[in-house]
């Protein structure tokens, strides 16, 4: 895993992380940003990227080790 300080998680990103965290679906985020089904797809596919998850659940684990959620 990077360390911290290279983890560059936009606000946005730290939204749909938060949103996933509570168990809502692509398409549910973003009708509840009004953003297309297709921008939280990539947000999704950059957040794994960024903190070099594997699935899902990965994202959640490192998303509490980085205090992104608490």
């Amino acid at each position: 895993m990077k360390p911290y300080q290279e983890i560059n998680i936009s606000h946005r990103e730290q939204e749909i992380i938060h949103l996933l965290a509570y168990e809502h679906s692509t398409k549910e985020i973003a009708n509840k940003l009004y953003i297309s089904y297709d921008t939280v797809k990539s947000h999704r596919r950059n957040i794994m990227r960024k903190l070099g998850a594997k699935n899902l659940a990965g994202v959640i684990r490192l998303a509490f080790q980085l205090e992104i959620l608490n």
